[in-house]
């Protein structure tokens, strides 16, 4: 299940040694609630390989600002610290899939 990323938590959620993809959404946005149950259903099926947050743009402004995030939704996929993938817009279940398992 994706852990609900906020600026009081994120710190402690980006200290995990796992990858981890970073889901940055709104509650308004159309291509966001399509994204969703992909991100959702990847997040159990990845379950302690790959620590999968969803971040709402307007709770979690910190993250938000500090990668840059100016259209959702954005998937960001971080290795070892660093930005290794990132894609905005809605995607099919198979080419997220294929951006979780290049993560591994």
């Amino acid at each position: 299940m994706a852990t609900n990323v906020t600026n009081e938590n994120a710190k402690e959620f980006m200290a995990t040694e796992l990858p981890i993809v970073l889901d940055f959404s709104a509650a308004w946005c159309g291509p966001c609630k399509q994204l969703a149950p992909i991100i959702e259903e990847l997040s159990e099926e990845y379950a302690g390989r790959i620590a999968v947050g969803k971040c709402d743009i307007e709770e979690a402004d910190d993250l938000t600002m500090e990668y840059g995030i100016r259209n959702v939704p954005t998937v960001i996929f971080i290795k070892n610290g660093q930005i290794v993938e990132r894609f905005v817009g809605y995607k099919s279940k198979s080419d997220v899939q294929a951006k979780f398992e290049a993560l591994l």
